[in-house]
This record gives C-alpha cells, sequence and structure tokens, in this order.
C-alpha cells in the first residue's frame, strides 16, 4: 500500500470495507476514493492538510442525506465544503469529503418584493449578486473571495467582508436553511414561535429532540453566556448561544441563525433563503496616503465620524507584492508617492453629489488633524477598477512573498477589536511579533476593528512551530485583554478551536459541547472544529504532509519558472496556496477547462496539488507517467492565464509541458503530438504545395479518416494555406530603408503560411513608421513542441532561433511579431529551456510588442493616421490572446486601436477562446474547446451588431471566433493599415 501523503504522520491509509461501493450504489452523485481525488481533497486554503477517505459530489438534497446516513452506518466522519478557500482548516478533515460546489448550485428563486433569495448552498456569491442585480438588489455580505466563495461556506463560517460596517454579516442575512442533521434525516431550520417549537419538540425524531432539549440546555447556562461569550459584535468563534439566549414570549426560536458558523459540526445546510439588500447605485472612494501603517490606522475613528460604507488598510507589503503582478500593477500609476500604508474609505448611495460631499468632509477632516499626506479622490468605476482588483486580491498577493515553505500563514490573522483600540492594538501585536522575529504583511478591515496579519513561518522549522504557537496563544490573551474576539470572520477551524475552553471559559465551553453532543451524537458531522479539537499544530501541511522533495532531473528550468526561491518542480507546484482564485467563473482567462467543467481537478490548484502528490513519490519520474495524473492534466489548455491571474504565479502551462515530457520519456511519444510538434516544417510544405494541399481539409471523407488515424476533429475546419507566403513576398520586393532604425520580424510558423496578409500589413506599416524591417524566417521557437512536451524538440528548436537572432540580426535591434504565443515564447520558455545562455537572455530583452513601436510611431509623428477612413465611427470590439494577457498584458494593443481617429474600441472580458492552438482541433478536446468559446466569447460578440468590427491578436483566437460565431476577426495591425489607407 503506498504511504499516504497527509496526516500528523506519514502512514497507509485506514480503508473501510464497502463504504465506496454502498456510496456508488446509493447515490446519483459521482464518487471518488482515488489517490489523487483524495489528495486534492485533503487540503484547503490553511496551513493544514488530512487525507479523507473519500470525496462524494452530491447531485441533490437526497444525495446529502444519503451520503451523512451511510457515514452514520459505517462509523466514518463527514466534512461538508463548499470552495475550500477556509483559511483556519474548517474543510479538510478524515472521512468523507461533500463538495456541495459542483452540482448543487442553483438559483432557485429570487423575490424581488420580498427581498429574498432561495439558492443551493453550491451557489457562488457573485453569481447570486449577478441574479440579483436584476432587481437592483444584492446579498449584503463582501467577501473578497466573493468570485468562488460559495453562500453554503459562508453561511458555515459566518462570512461578513469589507462591507459588514453597513451590512453585518452572514448570520443577519439567513432566514431559513434546508439541513441534513446526523442521522441522514431533513429538517427545515427557520424562526418558529413557543407554539411550533413544541409542535416540532414532540416529534421522536433527532430534530425533535434538539427542539426539546436546546431551549432548556441554554437556560441553564443563561450567566455562563452572559459572562462568557465576547462583547464585540462581530465574531466568528464558538456555537451562537447568545442568540438563543433569553428568547420566549415575542422572541422566535431561530435554530437557522444559530447553525451560521457552526462549520458544518451541527447540521450540512443543503439550501438557503436568505435577505437580499437594495444595491446601491453608486459608491465613491478616498483613499488616503500615509507614511506609516499607525498613521493609517490612526485615522480610522476620523473616517467613522463620516458615515462610510467601509474603510479597508492595506501596507507597503501588498503594494510592492501589486507592482511586481501585471495583473495588478495599474494600481500603482494612480499613486501618489511611495506610501507606506493606504486607507480606502467608500461611501455607497444613490445620490453622487451627496457622496462626493462626504468625500470632501472626510479630506477636509483628515487635512484638519494632520492625518496623511495625499487623498486621492476616486468617483468612476473606471477610476476605482485598479483599486477595487488589488483589495480583492490582498490575501493571493501576500501569499505570493513566500518564499519555499517560509509561508504567511493564518493563525492570528483574525482578530478584531473596537476601532478605537485598533490603533494601540495594532502597535502592541507588532511588538509581539517582533520579539519573536516574526515579519507579517498587514490588511484588511479598520472599520470594524479587523486587520488580516499573517506571520512567515516555515512549518519545517520545529522551532517556528513551537514560536507559532507561543505568537498564537499571546495574541489570544491580547486581543482578550481588549475586549476583542479571536476570530471575527474566518472561524475557528483546526487553527483557532484548541483555544476556545479558555476562550470562552469551562462553563460556557461545556455547553457547547453539550450542544455538539446534541446535534451529533455519534461525532460524525466534520469532528475536531469548535470543540474538542486537536493542537493546532497537528496536520500541519508543509511538515507532516510532504515528505523531502525527491530528486528529479527535468528538462525545464523551474529554478527560472518557479518564481521565489522555488528551487525544482515540485517547489514550483507547490507554490500553490490553495486560496481558489483559479475557481472564479465569470471574468479573467484562468481557469477555462475550470469554468465549463466545475471540477475541482480543472483548476490550476487542482493540477498543482495532483502534481506535488506525484512528485512527492519515492519516484517521481514515473508517477509523472501515471495514467490518472495526466487524466487531471488533459484539460488544461496551457492558456498560461495562471501565470499572470494567480496570486502565486503557478505557471501550469509549463508544468504540463515537463509532466508530458516526462510522461513520453516513459511510455512514448504518440504520432498526433509529434506531427503537432512539426508544424512548421507542415505548415511551409502545406503552402509549398497549395492549393493542392487545402483538398483534404474539403474533402469530408479524408476528414473522418484524419479523425480515425490521427485524432484531428473532423468537424473543425483546417487552416487554408497561402503559396505566395510571408517569406516568398518578402523576397520579392525592395525593402525600404529605415530612419528609425532596424526592427527584426519574428515570421512565426503559423500566419506566415496560411495568414501572410496579416506579416505584410504589419511590415507595411512599420517602413511607414520609418523602419528598416529584417525577417527573421529561418526557425521556429518551439512553442508547438513545448505544447506537446516534446521539450528535447523544442531545445534543439529554441537553440537554434536564438543563435540565429543573436549573430544574424543587428544586435540590439527590437525583435517583434503578430503571433503572441510565439513571441513570447522567446522570453519566457525559451529562458527556461536554455539555462544559462546568455545569448537567450539577450534575445528576450530584445521581445517588444509591435503595437508598442507603432503607438510611439504614432504618438511622434511618424506615423501619421488619417483623420476619416472607413473605420471612421465603427465600432470594434477586441479579444486578447491568452499568452499575451500572460506576459505583458493588452494595454499596448488597445492604445493603438484607440489611436484610429473615429474608431470605438472596446475589450471583451471574454476569458479564453478555447481553441489553445493544437486543443482545439484534437477529436477528444473539441466539444470542450467549443464550450469554453461559448461561456462567454461567443455571446460576447453574437450581443453585437453586424456591423460591429471584430479583432483579436491570435491565430487561433481568430480561427475559433470564425468557427463558432461566423464572424470574420481582424488583427488589429490589418484595421491600422486599413486606416492608414484611408479604408476600413
Amino acid at each position: 500500500m503506498t504511504a499516504e501523503l497527509t496526516g500528523t504522520t506519514t502512514r497507509p491509509a485506514t480503508a473501510v470495507p464497502g463504504l465506496e461501493q454502498t456510496l456508488r450504489s446509493r447515490l446519483a452523485g459521482e464518487v471518488a476514493f482515488d489517490d489523487y481525488s483524495r489528495h486534492l481533497f485533503s487540503r484547503d486554503a490553511s496551513m493544514y492538510a488530512i487525507t479523507p477517505l473519500g470525496v462524494v459530489f452530491p447531485r441533490t438534497h437526497d444525495d446529502v442525506a444519503e451520503a451523512v446516513r451511510i457515514a452514520g452506518e459505517f462509523g466514518v466522519p463527514v466534512v461538508p465544503r463548499g470552495a475550500g478557500t477556509s483559511l483556519a482548516g474548517q474543510t479538510v478533515g478524515p472521512g468523507i469529503v461533500l463538495d456541495t460546489s459542483r452540482h448543487l448550485n442553483r438559483i432557485v428563486e429570487i423575490d424581488p418584493a420580498a427581498r429574498t433569495a432561495v439558492v443551493e448552498v453550491g451557489v457562488v456569491q457573485d453569481q447570486l449578486n449577478r441574479a440579483a442585480a436584476e432587481h437592483g438588489l444584492m446579498f449584503g455580505p463582501d467577501t473578497s473571495t466573493s468570485n468562488r466563495a460559495t453562500i453554503g461556506g459562508m453561511v458555515g463560517n459566518n462570512s461578513a467582508g469589507s462591507g459588514s460596517l453597513t451590512f453585518g454579516m452572514t448570520i443577519d442575512h439567513v432566514r431559513a436553511l434546508d439541513v441534513v442533521l446526523a442521522d441522514g434525516s431533513t429538517a427545515r431550520l427557520e424562526p418558529v414561535d413557543e407554539a411550533e417549537r413544541l409542535r416540532r419538540a414532540a416529534a421522536d425524531t433527532l430534530e425533535g429532540r434538539i427542539h426539546r432539549e436546546l431551549p432548556a440546555l441554554v437556560a441553564a447556562n443563561e450567566q455562563a453566556i452572559a459572562e462568557g461569550m465576547p462583547l464585540f459584535w462581530r465574531r466568528a468563534c464558538g456555537y451562537r448561544l447568545d442568540r438563543l439566549a433569553g428568547h420566549g414570549g415575542a422572541s422566535p426560536f431561530d435554530l437557522a441563525k444559530f447553525v451560521v458558523g457552526a462549520e458544518g459540526t451541527l447540521v450540512v445546510a443543503t439550501r438557503a433563503v436568505v435577505d437580499l439588500v437594495p444595491k446601491p447605485r453608486r459608491t465613491v472612494y478616498a483613499v488616503g496616503h500615509f507614511a506609516t501603517v499607525h498613521g493609517a490606522i490612526s485615522a480610522t475613528l476620523d473616517a467613522l465620524s463620516c458615515a462610510p460604507h467601509q474603510v479597508e488598510m492595506m501596507d507597503r507589503t501588498i503594494l510592492d507584492l501589486s507592482r511586481q503582478k501585471i495583473e495588478y500593477a495599474d494600481l500603482g500609476n494612480h499613486l501618489v508617492g511611495d506610501p507606506a500604508a493606504l486607507l480606502f474609505v467608500s461611501f455607497s448611495g444613490d445620490d453622487e453629489p451627496e457622496l462626493v460631499a462626504k468625500l470632501d468632509a472626510l479630506t477636509a477632516l483628515w487635512e484638519r488633524h494632520g492625518h496623511g499626506y495625499h487623498t486621492l479622490r476616486l468617483v468612476t468605476p473606471a477610476e476605482q477598477a485598479a483599486l477595487l482588483k488589488v483589495r480583492k486580491s490582498s490575501l493571493g498577493l501576500l501569499m505570493a512573498a513566500g518564499e519555499g515553505t517560509r509561508r504567511p500563514l493564518a493563525f492570528i490573522e483574525d482578530t478584531a477589536v473596537a476601532p478605537e483600540h485598533l490603533a494601540e492594538y495594532t502597535e502592541r501585536f507588532a511588538q509581539i511579533l517582533t520579539e519573536h522575529g516574526l515579519e507579517a504583511g498587514f490588511y484588511g478591515h479598520c472599520s470594524v476593528g479587523c486587520l488580516h496579519i499573517r506571520p512567515f513561518v516555515d512549518l519545517t522549522d520545529p522551532e517556528q512551530v513551537e514560536t507559532m504557537r507561543v505568537v498564537a496563544e499571546k495574541i489570544k490573551n491580547l486581543v482578550a485583554e481588549y475586549g476583542g474576539v479571536n476570530s471575527s470572520e474566518h472561524g475557528d477551524g483546526l487553527a483557532r478551536s484548541e483555544f476556545n475552553r479558555e476562550i470562552f471559559g469551562d462553563r460556557l465551553y461545556e455547553a457547547m459541547r453539550q450542544v455538539k453532543a446534541l446535534f451529533d451524537p455519534a461525532g460524525v458531522l466534520n469532528p475536531g472544529k469548535i470543540v474538542d479539537a486537536p493542537p493546532m499544530t497537528d496536520n500541519l501541511r508543509d511538515r507532516d504532509a510532504l515528505p523531502p522533495a525527491p530528486p528529479l532531473t527535468t528538462a525545464l528550468s523551474f529554478e527560472v519558472i518557479g518564481s521565489g526561491s522555488a528551487s525544482g518542480m515540485r517547489d514550483a507546484a507547490d507554490r500553490c496556496m490553495n486560496i481558489g482564485l483559479c475557481r472564479k467563473t465569470t471574468a479573467g482567462v484562468m481557469c477555462p477547462s475550470y469554468q465549463v467543467t466545475l471540477q475541482e481537478e480543472h483548476s490550476t490548484r487542482g493540477r498543482a496539488n495532483a502534481l506535488v502528490k506525484a512528485l512527492s513519490e519515492p519516484d517521481p519520474a514515473a508517477a509523472l507517467g501515471d495514467e490518472r495524473l495526466h487524466e487531471i492534466l488533459d484539460l488544461c489548455l496551457m492558456c498560461k492565464a495562471c501565470k499572470s491571474e494567480c496570486p502565486m504565479g503557478v505557471d501550469m502551462a509549463s508544468l504540463k509541458s515537463e509532466a508530458l515530457h516526462q510522461q513520453h520519456a516513459r511510455h512514448g511519444t504518440p504520432l498526433r503530438s509529434r506531427l503537432f510538434g512539426a508544424i512548421r516544417t507542415l505548415n511551409r510544405l502545406g503552402a509549398a504545395t497549395a492549393p493542392l494541399s487545402n483538398l483534404p481539409g474539403r474533402i469530408g471523407f479524408l476528414r473522418r479518416i484524419m479523425e480515425r488515424t490521427v485524432g484531428i476533429a473532423a468537424a473543425r475546419p483546417l487552416p487554408r494555406f497561402v503559396r505566395d507566403d510571408l517569406v516568398r513576398w518578402q523576397r520579392g520586393r525592395r525593402p525600404a530603408p529605415g530612419s528609425a532604425g532596424t526592427v527584426t520580424w519574428l515570421a512565426d510558423s503559423f500566419t506566415t503560411y496560411t495568414e501572410p496578409h496579416i506579416g505584410r500589413a504589419a511590415i507595411e506599416l512599420l517602413e511607414s513608421a520609418g523602419w528598416a524591417v529584417q525577417l527573421a524566417s529561418g526557425g521556429c521557437c518551439g512553442r508547438s513542441s513545448l505544447s506537446k512536451g516534446l521539450l528535447d524538440d523544442a531545445r534543439r528548436k529554441a537553440s537554434g532561433l536564438v543563435t540565429a537572432l543573436a549573430r544574424d540580426t543587428l544586435p540590439g535591434s527590437p525583435i517583434v511579431g503578430c503571433e503572441p504565443s510565439c513571441v513570447f515564447t522567446l522570453r519566457d520558455e525559451t529562458i527556461a529551456l536554455l539555462g544559462d545562455s546568455a545569448e537567450a537572455a539577450q534575445v528576450g530583452e530584445r521581445v517588444r510588442q509591435v503595437e508598442e513601436l507603432l503607438v510611439e510611431a504614432i504618438d511622434d509623428g511618424r506615423l501619421v493616421l488619417p483623420e476619416r477612413s472607413g473605420l471612421s465611427g465603427r465600432r470594434v470590439v477586441y479579444h486578447g490572446h491568452c499568452h499575451q494577457k500572460a506576459e505583458v498584458g493588452t494595454a499596448a494593443t488597445l492604445a493603438l486601436l484607440r489611436r484610429i481617429p473615429g474608431l470605438d474600441v472596446a475589450e471583451i472580458d471574454s476569458g479564453c477562446c478555447g481553441m489553445a492552438g493544437s486543443f482545439g482541433f484534437e477529436v477528444e478536446h473539441y466539444a470542450t474547446s467549443m464550450e469554453v468559446g461559448r461561456d462567454r466569447l461567443f455571446p460576447a460578440i453574437e450581443a453585437e451588431s453586424a456591423g460591429t468590427l471584430v479583432a483579436a491578436t491570435g491565430v487561433s483566437c481568430r480561427q475559433q471566433i470564425f468557427h463558432g460565431v461566423g464572424r470574420t476577426a481582424w488583427h488589429p495591425l490589418e484595421l491600422v493599415r486599413d486606416a492608414l489607407r484611408g479604408q476600413g
């Protein structure tokens, strides 16, 4: 039996005979007991890892109930789970994990008049808010994880978020819950009067027993509740007996609110009735710039006196990290000076002049009291976009600052005190960290006295583990001194439950244990959380879950690809801290296959964790050839979005390339992979023999033969080869001299032979801008070989091209091209393939975007576009290439399009097109490819009028758009060339 990777020690998993078979026979949903699935669900966004026995993906409320009944029959625990973004270890545990996010994700009803919604627990917060927005409503709690946090998870955790000053916590918005009790019976929890409580209490069921005995339990402990429960209102710790204390008369008995924040230890919720609140029409921000963190916190009370919606703080640690990521770098363009901290104060409502007046009042108040050195006013959504993106990503950005196993850990990050004590409290908090040699980033919700402070700790170092415990105890005592709470929104979990007896006192803690025994007599539901918890230093992910990485020789240099101190392939994969941003479904690119399947294993997080497991096996090279591993990696489109959108910079495209390489070394390389890897040769031959070479793509039975023999989907149109390719065209003309210098044009393997008109347009534009153009057409960058894991072949190709570019082109001349995947390979994978090659580094430094050169030429007056052309008065929607977004972003392309006089330019937030090079041609991937396109890109284009132009920089994107919606997508360079000619 293979040793498991998780648990307090490395030990064989304890199988329960018959459990898996029973679940499969009695449930409609999927059941997974394989080692990889169990490993994927052994982790959440905390510092803990515990391997479950198996994972269930319930399809219905009845599936959940049956799974709980089966767990009781076999005497194993159940761990309910939503997005798995818990920070304190609530969603890891032994037994059966119930992933409610995959199927239980329907919005059943929205009642605008009653301002309520009925949702299944797997509904994501942003999903609910989009539907509610159609009625001018929203769900009040606003977490930074709103694009993946499920309503069930928020109920389990009693989540709050940045708007809690206005809207309170999840507990304040729950009306009723449909739940499964610990014996598998079901119940509707809702406020009931005394007569209804007595009626329910009469039943000889677990629900009846709860309604009978819980009021007496509360009454017997009224004094303990009054004396032991922390007074501060914003709390997500312990069982909320205070919500039942004093019930009677006009006060309803409300078990729905009572189980909010119970972390799945009392019931398993399947459906919720929640309140909605009016969505403010406008929000404006004042962003105070401060020279110190203490100065920012000290300005909070002035901000609160102006009745804000929220007051958020972010320190220099987060700001510096945001500047290093393309995804978030725009914030730096709006800041003044080099602030040590920012204080974001928002005002929300329907009257913009009234809100702006509040900005004026706060600005004046801060000036009068000497708070800060500058206040930035952000009134429009466009002005606020960069701010909001960074604020919601603060956790991920801070996590990205970790190096190796030295990570910013969530064990004291959720305390809260009254805002009037926050400045003094934070100073003493920082002193404790300093005394123990710990560094930390500071950010969070000053308006409610909650700062998320995460010290950097290496859990593989026993001394640092002991330091962590000592600091946790000191902070617990400090927060009690100020009358605060140890957890104000992230819950107890494994990180804080151990201290609950001391926090609540013996009598109240024993009352909570009695509550657990009443609801869950057999201890089936998520044991070890809130009461009877293990020590906080058990089940640590980095200490207990991973053995040292066995040696592995890789073709790619992960010292280059992995950020921070990554020293190998496992370290590069283990950068993932499971915060789950790759589970978002409505914005950005990452992760296109997850957005279609909603399966954990098809997220970047799932794939990274699967690779960590494989790379931790005694023979990692053999494990990288595992069939189950490659099932998990298979739907990765290698779009590289994770490289930029994942705050940790997990580069799954490169990791998959290496995994494929290792698989080929052990099992051989498929013919189709070799064909796609040789795409430049095939395209060159196709162009040389055109038009005859285009015939097979038009003849149905030949396409069907190709599908059966090679696996190229017959439904996918093949590109058309052009005999007069770009190389021939360039040879047959006299190049123009260049007053601006020489630029090297990379003749890529795709457009050169199938769309040479794009290269011609680009070269003509560059020459019109004063550049002499040298065509580099002698080799391939190796992009297609990389995508198929043919890394030795890719290295040979990359080496040949680098040598040619370094020695046969003008030193220092910009290298540009029209196919982003090829151009940007030179500054990423080429360097990883060639290691310490000085020539590769020099070539990478020369890579520019052709759009940048043309924008500079237009702005300098060297390239003059006429005021009127056929494009004047028209609209174009632009879809950016995934690799371009990952490496440099789309700003330069948009800037170039916006230089065309009279052209209305809009960028589509369309994610990945789904084509992804060869992926969309492969018969087993064709359907997924089209589903990805239908997710956002196709509908966005179809919503445009017939007169709207479509532009896309990627050859695959243009193919997919034409195939999916029947619209021609132009390369932006074609549009600029047409504008120069007065055409359109």
